[in-house]
């Protein structure tokens, strides 16, 4: 089963959210739609603004936990900038 960290973006707050998940389309939908509560809620609407994939759910946790460090963030806004281009 193939795992995938993202990164969610909301231009009108300007916010992101980092997440994994073995199904990004179901993911996706329910940020955008179905939580009837929870800070991803707040501030919708969502885009994806990246993705990576990997083949197991322990290497996909890693990354995500590495986008939450000090080198991850500053990662992130650099991916962030290049989606707002």
């Amino acid at each position: 089963m193939e795992h995938v960290v993202y990164i969610l973006y909301s231009r009108k707050y300007e916010k992101t959210y980092i997440g994994c998940t073995s199904n990004i389309v179901s993911r996706f939908h329910s940020h955008n739609t179905l939580a009837t509560k929870g800070w991803t809620r707040r501030y919708r609407t969502w885009e994806v603004a990246h993705m990576e994939f990997f083949s197991t759910k322990n290497e996909a946790m890693k990354r995500e936990k590495w986008f939450k460090t000090g080198s991850g963030r500053r990662y992130k806004d650099i991916l962030i900038q290049e989606l707002l281009k």
